[in-house]
């Protein structure tokens, strides 16, 4: 049998309390909804088809992803209802996986072994819960053997002692969705149309409905509101902390930490408290960062150092180089080994060659810079005039003296030097002094301004 995936995303979420939908709250740097479709694809199904009603539009535009098959549920009367608009879409000869757009962390091998043992029935994943508040409760006869599901509104006393529970998330064969989902009813407290009750049209015809129970239960938590979203967070990135320092990663603490992507590490890898990594980032051996740092798509080479407060984003790092602290690399910015770019510098499209330095106070946008240069604190390179960037390029072993402003298109040569102070518009050849500055005037007997006397 093939394999077919529905994933239900038409709620409104209104616990959220945001204009959001709800499926598109990012949980560790990515939509819930992406963390559920990567899910199903470790499973390598036929087809993804996504239901979606509230925020319909904006969820397609987000997720922009042409694997997709999109469904349409106008009215939002229950899951049952959700997964019928879904059945013309389904082969015959398939099996059905329904998942949850707001349930993130289910894993691929808990899914495997639930579609596995719906060969021939339906086959739910189910979770024991201290607390199953809320949840619909599952209901087995003297044997042990499934018989239905409860939902808590419409549970008795009994019934809700029972902590086994109903995750939602099912499979089956699509011939029998095809048959039971039509006739399930609404009489219920909710007057909505409940997926699982086909589990007990299922056991009315006589057909064995198997379970599988999940053993982690943040595996099958729900998102509701914010609150159940900052839970989630950090159990997963208590998780991927716990990865990190197993491989080897230094944390200065594991509780300060947020991985919002893909974060690769070499040995001997140190991270400071309340550092960011976005996307995805790579960091080679010994590398060191430090504290409040925030690199995002970003590689930094084997032997380097990040130091406080300093931002990287889509930027690469050679070996043995020193950024920060306070430094601000934004996209395009190349450091070749032994670069060194320190506090409040930001560079943009710079390329700085091998054992270059921008230390202080310097802004270094769209250049190329080559080997053994030195740029003086409070130099910016004039790159835009107002409709096109333009190119400055500095030669081997340039210096440029503090205050400079390197005017764009501009190129100085190797061993070029500049003055402190000196606007340059012109190409400065090797090894030649530029001075571009107004000529100092003393002027004797100048008297310095004085307040207005009050009346």
């Amino acid at each position: 049998m093939t394999l077919q995936v529905v994933i239900l995303a038409a709620g409104q979420g209104s616990r959220m309390r945001s204009s959001t939908p709800k499926v598109l709250h990012p949980l560790a740097g990515k939509p819930l909804l992406q963390h559920v479709i990567d899910s199903a694809r470790t499973l390598n199904p036929a087809a993804i088809h996504v239901v979606v009603g509230h925020g319909g539009d904006e969820v397609r535009r987000v997720m922009d992803d042409n694997g997709l098959s999109w469904v349409e549920q106008t009215e939002q009367l229950g899951t049952g209802h959700a997964v019928l608009q879904a059945l013309p879409a389904l082969g015959q000869a398939s099996t059905v996986l329904v998942l949850y757009g707001d349930v993130p962390l289910v894993s691929g091998p808990v899914l495997q072994a639930l579609v596995a043992a719906a060969h021939d029935a339906p086959a739910l994943l189910t979770a024991s819960l201290t607390d199953p508040s809320g949840y619909g409760r599952v209901l087995r006869d003297d044997n042990g053997a499934f018989r239905a599901v409860v939902e808590h509104k419409d549970a008795s006393p009994a019934e809700l002692a029972v902590t086994e529970v109903n995750t939602g998330i099912l499979a089956a064969p699509a011939h029998l969705l095809q048959r039971y989902l039509p006739q399930v009813g609404n009489r219920n407290q909710q007057r909505e149309y409940y997926l699982p009750d086909v589990l007990s049209l299922a056991v009315a015809e006589g057909l064995v409905v198997h379970t599988v129970s999940a053993g982690n239960p943040l595996e099958v938590m729900g998102v509701n509101d914010q609150l159940q979203l900052s839970r989630l967070e950090r159990e997963v990135q208590r998780q991927r902390a716990e990865a990190l320092m197993l491989a080897g990663v230094r944390l200065a603490d594991p509780a300060r930490l947020d991985v919002r992507g893909s974060l690769r590490c070499g040995r001997d890898v140190f991270i400071d408290v309340n550092c960011v990594f976005i996307g995805d980032v790579v960091l080679g051996d010994g590398v060191r960062v430090g504290p409040n740092c925030v690199v995002a798509d970003s590689q930094v080479g084997a032997g380097s150092e990040v130091r406080a407060m300093s931002h990287l984003q889509k930027a690469k790092v050679g070996e043995r180089c020193s950024v920060g602290p306070y430094a601000r690399l934004r996209s395009g910015t190349e450091l070749a080994a032994e670069a060194r770019v320190g506090n409040f510098v930001e560079t943009k499209k710079a390329r700085i060659g091998v054992g270059s330095k921008v230390n202080h106070l310097s802004y270094i946008g769209d250049c190329e810079m080559g080997d053994g240069a030195n740029i003086g604190a409070g130099t910016i390179t004039c790159n835009y005039d107002g409709v096109n960037k333009h190119i400055t390029r500095i030669g081997n072993g340039a210096f440029v003296g503090s205050n400079a402003t390197l005017v764009a298109p501009l190129e100085i040569g190797p061993e070029g030097f500049v003055a402190a102070g000196s606007t340059i518009t012109r190409e400065v050849p090797a090894a030649e002094l530029a001075v571009a500055r107004g000529k100092q005037r003393n002027i004797s007997g100048w008297k310095r301004p004085a307040k207005a006397t009050k009346d």
